[in-house]
């Protein structure tokens, strides 16, 4: 009996202790650690630090300097920004940028007619057509300001020679300063309708069968139904493009370079505040006050989006 009383103790202390039914114990795993995290966000994080925020900060810091005509700089505080906003291109540049952010917003309802079309139960081809409006989207911007050089073009352009047909006379669209910036918008709405159209595709997709077929109970007509269900559930992804369309717009530089030119005449009408840091940095090589244009750009995207987020409030409906 006394030699089996301290087997018998051994043995319970080996024991693990009984737990009730409803607790289960939680062993820590490896990967459970906060460390795991960093060594996962670690490389994004170290990118964007990299090629977004050092950046960002590097221009700021430039931007209350001024370069030599040798290299190196001096700093002169906010000189730069004194003298942009002084500046009278300034004033003309933030015009043209706004017009044609404005005229460049067309392209969102445009894109969603298209989109509502294309998701038209029945409809044959269209992976086709998909692909038509996408091929812009991944043609290279010189190709494509060199294609619409030549429709603008005002003694063979195809736009002026389908005008004469009808008896309208056309004129030099990329020449005259009244319509130059209006033709460049319509050329970036064309680039950029792809994408847009794929966008609200996916949405389109995502609104459940059921809404529509209880609108057809109700009696509801395909205007109705548009109008009342398809807008206010695809407003998450018009609001997510219009954000996107009004970056690109104020960025626009490239179209305008390759589709005019300096020597052309409506340049002072088309120059945007982009191209005005382009002329500053590249061709005036007055890096301070380039990166005073391009700190001033961030801080109206920064302030157009934030109102943007805000008044999405009152029109984006999400489910």
């Amino acid at each position: 009996m006394t030699a089996i009383a301290p087997r018998a103790v051994a043995t319970a202390e080996r024991m693990p202790e009984a737990t009730s039914p409803g607790i289960r114990r939680r062993r820590r795993s490896p990967g459970s650690s906060p460390w795991w995290a960093l060594v996962f966000i670690g490389p994004t994080a170290l990118g964007i630090a990299v090629f977004y925020l050092w950046p960002t900060v590097r221009t700021l810091i430039i931007s209350f300097t001024k370069s030599g005509p040798f290299g190196g700089s001096e700093w002169v505080g906010i000189e730069n920004y004194t003298r942009l906003f002084q500046d009278p291109e300034l004033i003309g540049a933030l015009r043209n940028t706004a017009i044609y952010t404005v005229i460049a917003l067309i392209g969102i309802p445009l894109a969603v007619g298209i989109a509502a079309l294309l998701n038209t139960t029945g409809l044959k081809g269209r992976s086709a057509y998909r692909t038509l409006y996408f091929i812009p989207v991944v043609t290279m911007p010189a190709a494509i300001a060199l294609v619409w050089r030549m429709i603008y073009n005002g003694d063979y352009g195809v736009l002026n020679a389908g005008l004469g047909v009808v008896g309208i006379d056309g004129r030099s669209w990329l020449t005259d300063p009244n319509t130059a910036l209006v033709a460049i918008a319509v050329v970036g709405i064309w680039a950029g309708l792809g994408t847009n159209i794929v966008i609200f595709l996916a949405g389109l997709q995502g609104i459940p069968d059921t809404i529509m077929e209880a609108a057809d109970l109700d009696g509801a007509g395909p205007i109705r139904k548009f109008f009342s269900i398809t807008i206010p559930l695809l407003s998450p992804s018009i609001f997510f493009v219009s954000v996107i369309s009004v970056i690109g717009a104020l960025q626009v530089f490239d179209l305008i370079y390759m589709m005019l030119g300096r020597s052309n005449p409506a340049m002072p009408n088309t120059r945007t505040v982009v191209y005005l840091f382009y002329e500053a940095g590249f061709l005036d090589n007055d890096r301070g006050y380039a990166a005073a244009v391009a700190f001033l750009l961030l801080v109206i995207i920064l302030l157009l989006t934030v109102v943007q987020f805000r008044l999405q409030k009152k029109w984006v409906h999400y489910e």
